[in-house]
């Protein structure tokens, strides 16, 4: 058996199930059904969720069962978690946004003084430093494919 697309190829949208086949007596539903969130993990989070639910959430042993650093493993459970929908920092999910925050980072020269569009140069964060070296990390030892750490890198 095949592992069910969560992706359409066409316009790379989130594909709906809307139907279902018994395999024992045939019995068939139509409808639209919500997929499970774990099912449209990649290969390479789903085998992370493994190793971290085998280990019982310790990094360390996570870290010598995969030969890989803290940073590297932090950056994957965090890729794993904003993958779910899930937050660890207590921001909303998906891209959402507080409404009283909204334009401060349409244009975030309003709050320091600057002219509207001057161009600003971003602050460097190191988390997010460490956390692009992790990604790239990842992809050097063929853990996540070239798909996913693109992904990673624009969700930082």
């Amino acid at each position: 058996m095949y592992r069910a697309p969560h992706k359409c190829p066409v316009c790379n949208g989130k594909l709906l199930i809307t139907q279902m086949t018994c395999s024992s007596c045939d019995t068939r539903l139509e409808g639209q059904f919500e997929g499970c969130r774990f099912c449209s993990l990649s290969p390479e989070e789903s085998r992370f969720l493994l190793i971290f639910i085998k280990n019982r959430g310790s990094i360390k042993d996570v870290e010598r069962e995969m030969g890989v650093s803290y940073p590297t493993v932090r950056a994957a459970l965090d890729g794993l978690i904003a993958s779910l929908g899930l937050t660890s920092d207590g921001q909303p999910p998906d891209g959402a946004q507080d409404p009283g925050t909204a334009d401060k980072k349409a244009d975030p020269s309003a709050e320091d003084g600057k002219a509207p569009g001057a161009k600003t140069r971003p602050a460097t964060d190191p988390r997010k430093a460490q956390a692009r070296k992790d990604i790239l990390a990842l992809l050097a030892q063929h853990r996540i494919t070239a798909d996913e750490a693109a992904n990673r890198l624009k969700e930082l």
